[in-house]
């Protein structure tokens, strides 16, 4: 079967090459319908990547968070026509084949690979895809929200690691950060700890406002004295991500537990001896799994406040037909004061 794969060759130029995919590997084809750009994205697309890095992952096709339409399924398990969910973190091992004593998720393990970072993502006229990459998306789903479910499982897969770590005192959490991950974090927080205070901390009052199911906001320049909360989450990355680390050093609880979410390209400074001396304990999430994508789809359905508060979150639409509407979308998307750019595929 013959496919047009858009790649990024340069940053800021793309261009299509044509591939086959083989019908008899046991894949799943998938058309790509939705396509929401990540800022991951973005840092390959204005090639703020560092250089060896671009000449290692150039050309490449973006994207890794999408939902799509099953083409052709060798097995029968998925019907034509039916919208799924892709899953772009893909292991080498499956789910049957790892040990029971494994304590490793597979977006942890050193076998997997990674859609637009490790090998081609979305940007495609079909994917030929592992089954078990695959999750069915309930009717009555917005499929520009639907779109973005990847970095929605990205909180759900922090927030069940935070509910294995910290400790059980948890009258109050505190969520620094008022773009998208801070946003979507928070309001999974809220959905999976609804007995738990949540406070949000960012830089923007505007941004702020839309935290509307937060028990408190504040700005980070202006938080009260005597403030208390147990556990935090990092939501800023970036050149933000010391600042936000260290304020939240400076005002959390006593043996309390960080989560770190955000993103930075640099190495961050942080205040070990306040670490220390209050006890603290620090992790890092990363990416997903299987396991938090079906969580996800299981909260999408139970609650279904949380895809109505996400549609929050869609700041541009656009129809993508050719190369050239390829570019105006990420261009828009930089431009964009907040949301996602979701690309209605149609390439």
């Amino acid at each position: 079967m013959l496919n047009a794969v858009y790649r990024l060759v340069a940053p800021r130029r793309f261009e299509v090459e044509f591939t086959d995919i083989d019908l008899c590997s046991g894949a799943v084809i998938v058309r790509p319908t939705h396509l929401s750009i990540c800022n991951a994205d973005q840092r390959y697309y204005q090639g703020k990547r560092a250089n060896d890095i671009l000449r290692q992952k150039l050309p490449m096709a973006l994207i890794h968070e999408g939902i799509g339409e099953v083409v052709y399924d060798p097995e029968g398990e998925f019907v034509a026509g039916e919208r799924v969910v892709m899953i772009p973190n893909t292991p080498k091992q499956t789910a049957e084949d790892v040990a029971d004593g494994d304590v490793v998720a597979e977006n942890y393990r050193l076998d997997s690979r990674f859609r637009a970072s490790g090998f081609d993502g979305f940007m495609q006229d079909a994917v030929d895809i592992r089954r078990d990459r695959l999750i069915r998306l309930p009717k009555g789903i917005d499929p520009c929200v639907a779109a973005f479910t990847e970095i929605v499982t990205v909180s759900v897969h922090a927030l069940s690691r935070f509910d294995e770590i910290a400790h059980k005192k948890r009258d109050a959490v505190g969520i620094w950060g008022d773009g998208n991950l801070g946003y979507i974090t928070s309001l999974l927080f809220k959905a999976m700890f609804p007995e738990t205070k949540l406070y949000v901390f960012g830089l923007n009052w505007d941004k702020l406002s839309d935290f509307t199911f937060a028990d408190d906001t504040f700005l980070v320049t202006h938080i009260p004295a005597g403030l208390e909360f147990d556990h935090a989450f990092e939501c800023v990355g970036g050149e933000g991500s010391p600042k936000a680390i260290n304020q939240i050093i400076d005002n959390i609880l006593p043996e309390g537990t960080i989560s770190i979410l955000g993103v930075s390209e640099n190495e961050a400074a942080i205040n070990t001896r306040m670490m220390l001396e209050k006890g603290l304990r620090m992790f890092g999430s990363s990416r997903s799994g299987r396991a938090d994508f079906i969580r996800t789809i299981e909260l999408y359905q139970s609650n279904p406040e949380i895809p109505a508060y996400l549609q929050n979150l869609i700041g541009v639409r656009m129809r993508v037909r050719t190369i050239e509407d390829m570019k105006k979308a990420f261009e828009a998307d930089i431009y964009k004061e907040f949301g996602k750019t979701i690309m209605i595929w149609e390439a």
